[in-house]
């Protein structure tokens, strides 16, 4: 089985990408003893997630992989993008980030938005960027009570449900970071 670091302290994160990424074996952060905040300080999610990953390549010379997630609004001109998660504020506060996304888009009739998340793989002391996106359109309101971050308001495209209202294999097989981990767990199998 292959080892790999995933760089977060996102125990959400870990959970739903533990349960697709059979076949391998996830160390978290805090099995390597890292349990401080790992800067965020690019202007693009490339940049993040690789700034992530080489923080932990850098201390401890271990295949290990980071992702970066934003949120892509169109009426909003791809707001809040890099800064979903802190969109509201340093707090990183999904309800407030949530709060100030529907009062932008108050009144808008355009919801158009898209989930993008990178990983950045170091395997073998080598750069690898596997993307993942998911189109579809910020509801009125929330919806649901499963999932993280902007799900309660998040509806996929071919769906009347939000990512909040799905048991978490539906979300998984069509989400942003399902189809970004579905290229890594390819990647991995063949090396």
């Amino acid at each position: 089985m292959k080892k790999v670091i995933f760089v977060t302290n996102n125990p959400n994160k870990l959970r739903e990408v533990r349960q697709m990424t059979n076949g391998i074996d996830l160390v978290s952060l805090a099995d390597c003893g890292i349990t401080e905040d790992i800067p965020e300080t690019s202007e693009t999610i490339e940049g993040n997630s690789l700034q992530k990953a080489h923080y932990v390549y850098d201390r401890l010379s271990t295949d290990c992989f980071a992702d970066d997630t934003g949120l892509e609004v169109e009426a909003l001109g791809g707001e809040p993008g890099v800064r979903s998660a802190r969109y509201a504020g340093e707090s990183k506060c999904s309800e407030d980030n949530i709060t100030l996304l529907l009062e932008k888009l108050e009144g808008c009739d355009n919801r158009r938005a898209r989930f993008r998340t990178v990983i950045a793989l170091i395997w073998e002391g080598r750069e690898h960027l596997f993307e993942g996106i998911v189109e579809g359109t910020i509801t009125r309101e929330r919806h649901g009570d499963g999932g993280f971050g902007y799900d309660a308001v998040f509806m996929p495209d071919g769906y009347d449900i939000t990512f909040a209202q799905m048991d978490a294999a539906s979300k998984n097989a069509i989400s942003h970071r399902g189809r970004a981990i579905a290229k890594l767990v390819d990647f991995l199998g063949k090396n």
